[in-house]
């Protein structure tokens, strides 16, 4: 099994990606350790701010050092120099807003899984042209549940990730599951402004393992 495969079963297992950006190294680290020790094995950090590239390089190194098992992968990678940054620095996948012909060669080539950002059914088509495997429905808030029970059937071998508007309650993550989401994307909701500036750790951890649970009680039914 190649690796981008071995990636995309650990997402869809693990059914939500956590996403998140901090300006201080040590709260993005700490916020990994809670995550991890919640159960995550895949996290996303998001590249929002002149010292993402920075943090990621000392949360790669904590990865390595501590976290085993651990996908560390980059979001928001907007064109070919960000994600030759991030493989550089180790990414284990990258997570687009939009659609980026040269970010899907560059993934493929380094065979890393590459998650676009998409809105329409045409950008839909463009992403599965690219040889995407896993879309990102975003803004997901926008687009609704029944966005995806619309075009499921269309592209039979997509999977889809809606990211915004996704809530740690158990009748939102319900109907984006039901609706035929694979995985959902998650970043303020679970790892909120206010806990992070309290630097909750433990809080984080909470929410994160609860949020787990509920999802594989939701997929279980």
């Amino acid at each position: 099994m190649d690796k981008k495969q071995q990636t995309l079963d650990q997402l869809i297992h693990q059914g939500i990606l956590p996403l998140y950006f901090h300006p201080d190294p040590e709260v993005s680290v700490q916020v990994l350790r809670a995550l991890y020790r919640a159960g995550f094995r895949m996290v996303e950090y998001t590249n929002r701010g002149k010292d993402a590239l920075d943090n990621f390089l000392k949360m790669r190194k904590i990865a390595d050092e501590e976290l085993p098992g651990l996908h560390l992968g980059a979001g928001t990678i907007r064109n070919k120099i960000e994600a030759t940054e991030y493989i550089n620095e180790g990414a284990d996948f990258l997570v687009s807003p939009g659609l980026s012909t040269s970010v899907a060669d560059l993934a493929d080539k380094n065979n890393l899984l590459w998650i676009p950002g998409c809105f329409t059914a045409s950008e839909i088509m463009q992403a599965d042209d690219l040889g995407a495997r896993l879309v990102k429905l975003f803004p997901g808030n926008l687009l609704g549940p029944s966005f995806i029970s619309s075009i499921k059937e269309i592209f039979p071998n997509l999977l889809f990730m809606p990211t915004g508007g996704v809530e740690t309650n158990k009748e939102n993550l319900q109907n984006w599951f039901t609706s035929g989401a694979s995985v959902v994307g998650m970043g303020s909701k679970l790892i909120s402004k206010s806990l992070l500036d309290a630097k909750d750790y433990d809080g984080i951890e909470t929410l994160a393992r609860q949020t787990i649970q509920m999802i594989q009680e939701i997929r279980n039914q």
